[in-house]
């Protein structure tokens, strides 16, 4: 092909015969692909014009395949785009996140004031909490911003003086204790050996709510411990973390893994030569950071740590900010500070009233369960068992984030009875944050890389499903199958899951609509709402 091509005289008859030629190979010789491929390597494109749709859907394939990371975009066509959550939510939040949020100049920094809100906040609800799955839980939150470099995910720095003052609080109560200990150390000093007895006091707790990163497991653990079992760490840099993993991986990653469910952490203290147990942890994580720095945190996809955490992956916009305009008097520090002493109002109140229980109604429970298990049957068709793990734990994480929705209403209607009871708006601002997050969850999902000699993410089932058209009816399926060797009884029962699991609709008797396709629209669909 490539030769005629070349030559100075084209002939059409010639090229017309290796043209069929190539439509009759079956893997012998030269393939009509190879046959395209050798033309445009000539200078001579003669693939016609894809649709939208097929390139959303040759992507879409690839992503399910686990060859992201092998995944070259063309010259001229724009990245991915990722859906953010909808403009319809906004209105709907407490008035206090209302407020975070509206210094946002984007859609995305939006998104991440709001996330990095709600992890900040869930490690501050001490005696908030909920019965989940037969156990109690509290509103604790693990998230990831991931971006490419100078994507805007700075502006989560602010999150961090929302709860600020809180931390202050408890640096200033481990000074007095300090203050109090030398006092004791230098009356037992001065009783030593003159008096029989006298017991060295013991050195007081380092009570804080931000717990550093750059630390070693048992030293992040001991802190943990030393603050009543609760913290927070919050780290722009995911590097920070990262080489704290390297150097003590299985260690903290099994430490992160049952903070998330408030199971008991065990740590070995060399200075006191014991063991200690850290019952019912609460720990909170906000993180950032470059798609390569989640790897360095989660090695694999099947690393357990992945589906505990909330990941948005940012969209990148090539455009010029303006820096210069501000929509608050004194700059975005004083603004936070602001509002970080109206979340401290709301801390001390709940800080000194009972334990309080949140509840769903048994309407919002029946949503839920129904809401899940259809996330639940779609993914396990389509990516297996892997991300199952990923879909379930999202439950929790959207029953916290009501919990958190609930306890931040207490500033508006000053109710802080023991019962809290979730207003239907925030159950529903829970679940169509879920819709979005799942997909982020997905994208970040696919991109990290899987261990060797596994077989690759998308089987032959999937790629069954994406092969179908739009439209088609039994005999299509059967012509699709075939050509996959698939057999048609197989086929038939793969059909049957599909309409099941709503990838596929049946409109009529033997007519099927391939509703897969459509969640590739899903990020349009959303910016336009």
């Amino acid at each position: 092909a490539s030769d005629v091509y070349k030559r100075q005289g084209y002939s059409a008859p010639e090229c017309d015969k290796q043209f069929d030629n190539c439509l009759k190979s079956k893997g012998n010789g030269v393939s009509l692909k190879t046959f395209f491929y050798l033309a445009k390597d000539a200078g001579i494109d003669i693939a016609p014009p894809r649709t939208e749709k097929q390139d959303q859907r040759t992507f879409k394939s690839e992503k399910l395949n686990g060859s992201q990371s092998e995944y070259h975009q063309p010259e001229n066509q724009e990245p991915e785009e990722m859906p953010t959550l909808p403009d319809s939510l906004f209105p709907e939040l407490p008035e206090f996140l209302q407020k975070v949020v509206a210094v946002a100049t984007s859609n995305e920094e939006r998104d991440i004031l709001l996330l990095g809100s709600l992890g900040a906040i869930s490690a501050c609800l001490p005696k908030v909490s909920g019965i989940y799955d037969g156990k109690r839980v509290f509103p604790n939150l693990f998230l990831f911003i991931t971006a490419q470099a100078s994507a805007g995910k700075g502006r989560l720095v602010h999150c961090r003086q929302l709860v600020n003052p809180i931390h202050k609080e408890l640096r200033e109560q481990a000074k007095l204790h300090k203050q109090h200990y030398e006092l004791e150390m230098a009356e037992y000093n001065s009783k030593k050996g003159k008096e029989e007895g006298v017991e060295k006091p013991a050195k007081p707790p380092e009570k804080m709510l931000f717990i550093p990163a750059n630390n070693s497991s048992t030293g992040a653990y001991q802190l943990l411990g030393d603050s009543d079992g609760r913290g927070l760490i919050f780290e722009t840099e995911g590097d920070t973390l990262a080489h704290a993993f390297k150097s003590d991986y299985g260690n903290y990653s099994d430490g992160f893994r049952k903070a998330f469910h408030h199971e008991t952490i065990s740590y070995y203290r060399r200075t006191d030569r014991e063991f200690v147990d850290i019952e019912s942890p609460c720990l909170s994580t906000v993180l950032s950071g470059t798609p390569k720095q989640v790897s360095a945190l989660i090695p694999n996809a099947e690393n357990g740590l992945f589906s505990r955490f909330i990941f948005y992956f940012m969209n990148v916009r090539p455009v010029w900010k303006n820096v210069f305009a501000s929509q608050t008097d004194n700059g975005l520090d004083d603004y936070f500070e602001a509002l970080g002493n109206e979340f401290y109002e709301l801390y001390k109140v709940i800080m000194q009233d009972e334990p309080c229980q949140f509840h769903l109604t048994a309407d919002q429970q029946e949503q839920f369960n129904q809401f899940f298990g259809q996330i639940q049957e779609k993914y396990m068709n389509l990516q297996g068992l892997d991300y199952m793990a990923t879909i379930r734990r999202l439950g929790l994480i959207a029953y916290r984030i009501s919990m958190i929705f609930s306890a931040l209403r207490i500033m508006e209607t000053g109710d802080t009875s023991k019962k809290l009871i979730c207003e239907e708006r925030d159950f529903q601002a829970s679940l169509s944050m879920v819709k979005v997050l799942v997909k982020h969850s997905s994208k970040v999902f696919g991109e990290l890389p899987q261990e060797e000699l596994k077989p690759s993410r998308m089987n032959k089932k999937e790629k069954f499903l994406y092969a179908l058209p739009n439209s088609f009816n039994r005999q299509k399926y059967l012509e699709v199958a075939k050509a996959m060797n698939i057999p048609a009884k197989t086929a038939e029962g793969y059909i049957a899951n599909f309409v099941k699991s709503r990838l596929l609709h049946r409109e009529a008797h033997d007519q099927y609509i391939n509703t897969s396709l459509e969640e590739t629209q899903d990020s349009k669909e959303v910016k336009d709402n």
